[in-house]
């Protein structure tokens, strides 16, 4: 059946909220360090509740645009406000805890079937990506890609065809969770000392603990503040 006639919906006040939040930076010149004006004085300028207001914020941290500074105001981590779609925001949502799941699942046995079947190439990729990992967080960056070649190194030193198709067919999902994973504050240098663990454990060819070591780091992976985060209705 179509949905064309589905019921109507009206953007959520704190969506209007981020929508003037971003042009408010747009139009004044706002970059990377700059502060928003505080939650009372938005609210009054746009004729809001400090709750949408605080909620657009929320939304806005979620998605690692700004960072609160508690006592200190609300900074911008990037030089606009490029929010995603709420409603992707809730889908991501929905679907992430699957994700981790899986994730667990699968890389931990991963993880295990490595440390017993490694060879001298696959350690060097594993160090190799962990290099790559370090220069970008010293960089400044998150270690996203660092973070990829990690994982896809493990993977390759289970030698296990099945198992890294599995991997494969859930790559994108993957990359949602370690984007949002790695925007958290000071997760970056956290991930690296956890995968620096796991490659101890594989290169010792100790299979439970690097198990163990893999389940610790994707529990971590999985504290996120989307998570947390409640869409509401409207506010």
């Amino acid at each position: 059946m179509s949905d064309a006639l589905r019921p109507m919906t009206r953007p959520r006040l704190y969506e209007q909220v981020l929508d003037r939040l971003r042009h408010h930076v747009a139009e004044g010149g706002l970059g990377a360090g700059d502060r928003l004006p505080p939650e009372r004085e938005l609210a009054g300028r746009l004729g809001v509740s400090r709750a949408s207001v605080k909620q657009a914020i929320v939304v806005l941290e979620v998605q690692g645009l700004v960072e609160v500074r508690h006592g200190g105001g609300t900074y911008l981590v990037r030089d606009s406000l490029d929010a995603e779609p709420v409603e992707r925001l809730v889908e991501r949502k929905r679907r992430l805890p699957d994700v981790l799941e899986a994730r667990e699942a699968l890389e931990t046995k991963l993880a295990e079937l490595a440390a017993e079947r490694r060879t001298e190439d696959d350690l060097t990729a594993m160090r190799d990506a962990l290099d790559h990992m370090a220069g970008e967080i010293g960089a400044g960056g998150p270690g996203v890609e660092g973070d990829r070649l990690f994982h896809a190194a493990v993977t390759a030193a289970a030698h296990s065809g099945l198992l890294a198709e599995f991997m494969r067919s859930i790559a994108e999902q993957i990359t949602e969770s370690r984007n949002e994973s790695l925007r958290q504050p000071g997760r970056p240098h956290r991930s690296l000392t956890q995968h620096r663990a796991i490659l101890e454990a594989i290169e010792a060819r100790h299979g439970k603990a690097a198990a163990t070591a893999m389940r610790r780091h994707v529990r971590t992976v999985a504290k996120v503040r989307l998570l947390d985060w409640d869409p509401g209705d409207d506010v």
